[in-house]
C-alpha cells in the first residue's frame, strides 16, 4: 500500500509564513496519517499474507526522510536569512545605480524581504538590489 508524499507550497514576497514551515505542517499531517494508515493496514491485512515488512521499513524511511528534509530547509532558509542582512548592512552608505542608469542615489535604509533587498535612497527612491545594479 503506497502513501503519497508531502505536496510542496508556493510562497511570495507578500507570504510571512516560510515555505518550510508550511512543509513542515504538512509533513507533520501526513506522516501522523502514514502511521494510522499502517496500523490500520496491519489490523485488517490478510494474516495468511501479510505486508512484506521491508516494505513497511521502506514507507517509514521514506517519510523520515522527507522529515529530515524539511529540517534542513528550515535550516538553509535561517542561514539565507542571516545572509541576506549581512548583504543589507554591507549596501548602507554605498552608492547604488540601476541597471539602466536612469536611478542612483546613496542608500540610507534598507527593506528585507524573501525575496530580495530594497534599497531606499537619500533621494527618497527605492531600488530593488539585484542583478544589473552596480553598488560602489
Amino acid at each position: 500500500m503506497a502513501v503519497s508524499g508531502v505536496t510542496s507550497t508556493t510562497t511570495t514576497a507578500s507570504t510571512t509564513t516560510s515555505s518550510s514551515t508550511t512543509d513542515a505542517a504538512s509533513a507533520s499531517l501526513n506522516y501522523d496519517s502514514f502511521l494510522k494508515l499502517l496500523v490500520a493496514q496491519m489490523k485488517n491485512q490478510d494474516p495468511t499474507e501479510p505486508m512484506d515488512s521491508t516494505e513497511q521499513i521502506a514507507q517509514l524511511a521514506t517519510f523520515s526522510q522527507v522529515e529530515q528534509t524539511i529540517k534542513t530547509n528550515t535550516n538553509l532558509e535561517s542561514l539565507l536569512q542571516r545572509t541576506s542582512l549581512s548583504e543589507a548592512n554591507a549596501v548602507i552608505g554605498k552608492t547604488v545605480t540601476s541597471s539602466d542608469g536612469k536611478t542612483t542615489g546613496v542608500v540610507k535604509e534598507v527593506k528585507l524581504y524573501s525575496d530580495g533587498i530594497i534599497a531606499v535612497l537619500d533621494t527618497g527612491k527605492e531600488l530593488a538590489v539585484g542583478p544589473g545594479v552596480t553598488v560602489k
